[in-house]
């Protein structure tokens, strides 16, 4: 079994437990849930058998859903990756009755801290963030979930842990691209061994856990030589630079790995211009759709290990409509959804990850 496969199973046995754990009462406190809010009928107060159940199940999923307001929060609009999340995300909402509103913070953590902590008085129906830190919104998602309002966070995940994440296992993430430089650049390979490491954020979930499992794997095999690690900060031009430094001191570099394929794309430029494409491997992960696989068709990225963006945003509202019928507290609800993982590489990878959000 592939840990892709491993990874897509691990999320439907969470979502699996969810359902479970709308049933029972919760542990810390042994009392039972609180029912759904007013507008959401009681499943006590109706009658789901015979063949007026599915009216029944019907009215009661439209009084929890039409009309309510799901808020989005996301790093920065502009992206292919946050432009994928945002227009199935509001397909999704809408075809359901929902309101989808969008606060863009546009790089600016402050401006998105802001944008939370406003949300909390307005009270949406339920949150969407995209953290740019661990830190920078946990007291404010804190405020949120004791304010009844339900938070799913996507990909990178706060310090303050909410009612749902989506995305990733980021250190899966790290040992799978690691275990694929080693293939590539490890021992009986005949390369150099020598690996640069881009990474964003450096307080950011994704670079955190990703580079704890890249640095585990690539720790397996002594070939391996970390001649560089370095943080861009999510910006290609910055990848780029970096890159061209390590290619100028280390002619024969054997692979480069970023930790989002559109800052990487700015290294994969810098190992062109060296003229060393196909020579220096480019690895990456992302989801960024027809981007994602133009460059691995050109052969600018060697290989891109894919989170696949626009399931990603399904599950998230998904997992939204199924908490706001629930009725269940969003403090007894901590699941993840994590994010089937598929390689993306040139003539092997499926057509259905080359999303055109644009379309």
């Amino acid at each position: 079994m592939s840990k892709g496969m491993t990874s897509g199973r691990r999320g439907g046995l969470m979502l699996a437990l969810l359902l479970l754990g709308a049933c029972t009462v919760p542990p810390d406190t042994g009392q039972p849930v609180a029912p759904p809010s007013a507008s959401t009928p009681a499943v006590s107060n109706l009658d789901f058998n015979g063949p007026e159940g599915s009216n029944a199940l019907r009215a009661r999923a439209t009084a929890a859903l039409k009309g309510k307001t799901i808020a989005w929060v996301p790093q920065a609009l502009g992206l292919p990756l946050t432009e994928i999340w945002t227009r199935v995300m509001r397909e999704e909402a809408e075809a359901r009755g929902m309101t989808f509103e969008v606060r863009d913070s546009n790089w600016d953590a402050t401006a998105g801290l802001q944008a939370v902590s406003s949300l909390v008085g307005e009270r949406p129906a339920l949150m969407v963030i995209h953290n740019p830190n661990v830190q920078i919104y946990a007291k404010e998602l804190k405020r949120a979930e004791e304010a009844g309002i339900p938070v799913i966070q996507v990909n990178m995940v706060s310090n303050q842990k909410t009612a749902a994440y989506v995305g990733p296992d980021w250190h899966q993430v790290g040992s799978m691209l690691g275990e694929e430089i080693i293939r590539q650049c490890g021992s009986g390979s005949g390369k150099s061994g020598k690996v640069s490491i881009v990474q964003g954020e450096l307080t950011s979930g994704v670079s955190i856990e990703q580079m704890e499992g890249l640095s585990a794997s690539l720790a397996t095999d002594k070939a391996i030589q970390i001649v560089s690690t370095q943080t861009a900060n999510w910006d290609a031009t910055k990848a780029h630079d970096i890159t061209a430094t390590v290619l100028q001191q280390h002619p024969d570099l054997c692979a480069t790995v970023g930790f989002w394929s559109t800052m990487q794309a700015g290294a994969a430029e810098a190992v062109k211009a060296a003229g060393k494409q196909g020579e220096v491997k480019v690895y990456a992960s992302g989801g960024e759709g027809k981007v994602d696989c133009k460059h691995v068709d050109s052969g600018l990225l060697t290989k891109v290990l894919s989170y696949d963006s626009p399931s990603q945003a399904k599950a998230i509202i998904q997992l939204a409509s199924f908490i706001l019928q629930s009725g269940v507290p969003p403090e007894n609800l901590r699941v993840a959804n994590y994010s089937t993982l598929r390689w993306m590489e040139k003539d092997h990878y499926d057509p259905a990850l080359c999303y055109d959000w644009a379309r």
